[in-house]
């Protein structure tokens, strides 16, 4: 009995993960489409967008369409987790905390966020709802020579 409700509670566990890395990273999209492309009214809310190759703002935005599409996909999941989550905390540390100590302070609750929340992603890996899983299945056991 207790092993059908430790399964249960893995498989739940697992799903509820694979549902957290997909919602947050097409959020983390949405702010890369804001960016490259003019989405959701720009970067000024007039539809203007950062100019190509620009330093950190362009980089940025293709950090979050490639790394937050490698997340939502659940491929090469944990660096590319790890990455998002380095980009924001830079984000954070130099465009917001010089404006205030806390993120309250500062507007860098989105950025503060997305850190930690990509970090436990990196940590905790994808989910079983995720191309590297699927990937990992399909894979022949190999066998050591000898």
């Amino acid at each position: 009995m207790i092993n059908r409700v430790q399964n249960s509670t893995d498989r739940i566990s697992g799903a509820a993960l694979s549902a957290v890395r997909v919602v947050v990273s097409f959020l983390f999209i949405c702010h890369g489409a804001l960016i490259l492309f003019g989405a959701f009214g720009g970067v000024d809310r007039h539809g203007a967008t950062a100019p190509v190759g620009s330093w950190p703002l362009w980089w940025a935005g293709v950090i979050h369409l490639v790394g937050g599409g490698l997340v939502l996909l659940g491929l090469f999941t944990r660096p590319a987790a790890l990455l998002c989550s380095g980009a924001m905390a830079f984000a954070y540390f130099t465009v917001h905390q010089p404006l205030g100590l806390l993120p309250l302070q500062n507007d860098g609750e989105p950025a503060a966020l997305y850190s930690w929340i990509f970090l436990l992603i990196a940590t905790l890996g994808p989910g079983p709802f995720a191309l590297d899983t699927v990937l990992r299945w399909r894979q022949p056991e190999q066998t050591s020579p000898g």
